[in-house]
């Protein structure tokens, strides 16, 4: 093991990271920008190292520096958490350059997985279930596409490459708006992610997100931990995650998560891995691989009693996995609201100054933040400021508990999201389960 890295993130994710190294017995140093110097993590941290100023450019994605600061802190390793740089090729190619370890897979399963396009061809010759789509990018050649989108059927979507988080995508619904769709897209793929390469696909109406939790280290072992349910989202953006998805059976949970463990040994994937899924009238269709922690990672934690970050600093350090397939047994329902800093009607973001927080307690409570009283939410980063996620042993009773957590919560001094969490917690569409990717927008609306 490890006996010191260094986290490369800020938040709650750091404060995570930092509490799992400590009960591993691995030191810590916390970089930072100047803004984020009062962070919980980086006071709690062995060593500390200032990166830059508060733009995230000049400090959290600014590569030489990070491993700058691992070279004068002696470091063996490197966590890039979620976001920033977790899925960036480069950067896992420079750490291993200057001779340290990447928590993480390696830089060219990154790149694989970072584009769609080939990411798509993987996973296909993977046996891997997929959108019907154009079997890689599309050109200028008119003609073609049209063809290609009959082919497919209409709606179709015109997806970036390169794209991700729910940017770079345009859905199409008649053959006389295909061709402005596609240089549309590709325009603003080109300028958001420098790549206009574009691709299309058969455009489900009505699918869940599912998502497969995977694990696997550089020895050929690999292991699935069930799924979660994301399919509260807002503009592609999760809002409520849960684990296990309402109304999946056990065979089609083992059946879709031995096919993403024979994917991750097919590409020898190293560390923990995420197949993300549309589910459509019982039917995966894979979209994307998160080659990084989630942020959802709690509730799958919850009903396996799998400590994930753990899990990944013993695979980034060379250990053969110890936890075998028939070791995970799920255990009751866990679901995770995402608190933010942001109005609740009109979801603008909120920094200021949290005059009191006080986080809910009690049986199957848990809150990943690192939010305290005092504490100033800048407006130079994502406004998410913390994570409750509730455990019950049955899906009622997870709710119930989550109602209870979020009217316990306090945060004075900023607006939050509280107040949607609460509506969505007693919405009887969402109680029952099951519901798609667009009820919670369609909601939003309706209540306009």
């Amino acid at each position: 093991m490890f006996s010191k890295i260094v986290i490369a993130n800020r938040g709650e994710i750091a404060l995570r990271i930092l509490r799992a190294c400590q009960t591993m017995g691995v030191k810590t140093v916390a970089v930072h920008s100047t803004v984020d110097r009062n962070q919980k993590h980086v006071g709690m941290a062995d060593e500390s190292v200032c990166i830059g100023p508060p733009s995230s450019l000049e400090s959290y994605l600014d590569i030489p520096k990070i491993i700058a600061a691992a070279e004068v802190t002696d470091a063996e390793a490197i966590h890039p958490g979620y976001g920033f740089l977790a899925e960036n090729a480069e950067f896992a190619e420079c750490i291993a350059e200057s001779g340290f370890k990447f928590i993480g897979p390696r830089a060219e399963t990154i790149r694989l997985m970072g584009d769609k396009v080939a990411a798509i061809e993987a996973m296909k010759a993977a046996g891997v279930p997929c959108v019907p789509g154009s079997d890689g990018p599309l050109n200028d050649d008119a003609e073609r596409n049209l063809k290609i989108a009959r082919k497919i059927g209409y709606p179709i979507i015109v997806k970036a490459a390169a794209g991700g988080g729910g940017r770079g995508m345009r859905v199409v619904h008649t053959e006389a708006a295909l061709n402005n769709a596609i240089m549309t897209t590709k325009t603003e793929a080109k300028a958001a992610f420098g790549d206009d390469t574009v691709y299309m696909e058969k455009y489900l109406e009505n699918p869940r997100h599912i998502e497969i939790q995977v694990l696997s280290d550089m020895h050929g072992n690999a292991i699935h931990l069930g799924e979660r349910d994301c399919s509260m989202q807002r503009r592609h953006q999760k809002v409520v995650e849960e684990a296990p998805a309402p109304g999946l059976t056990d065979e089609e949970r083992a059946a879709i998560g031995e096919v993403c463990v024979a994917a991750c040994k097919r590409i020898q994937y190293e560390g923990a891995g995420t197949f993300e899924f549309l589910y459509d009238s019982g039917c995966f269709y894979f979209i994307e691989m998160n080659t990084r922690i989630q942020v959802e990672h709690p509730v799958t934690e919850l009903i396996t009693g799998v400590d994930l970050i753990k899990q990944q600093l013993l695979i980034a350090s060379g250990e053969p996995l110890k936890i075998k397939q028939d070791d995970i047994k799920l255990t009751g329902h866990a679901i995770e609201c995402r608190v933010n800093a942001e109005d609740p009607d009109t979801f603008m973001p909120c920094p200021g100054t949290i005059d009191i927080f006080h986080a809910p307690g009690g049986p199957g409570v848990r809150v990943d933040s690192h939010v305290y009283d005092g504490y100033p939410v800048p407006p130079n980063y994502d406004s998410m400021i913390g994570k409750i996620i509730t455990h019950g042993e049955d899906r009622e009773t997870a709710i119930r508990r989550m109602r209870l957590a979020l009217a316990e919560t306090v945060v004075n001094g900023i607006k939050t999201n509280i107040p949607l969490q609460q509506r969505i917690m007693t919405d009887q569409g969402f109680v029952s389960g099951g519901k798609n990717i667009h009820y919670l927008e369609k909601r939003l609306n309706e209540n306009k």
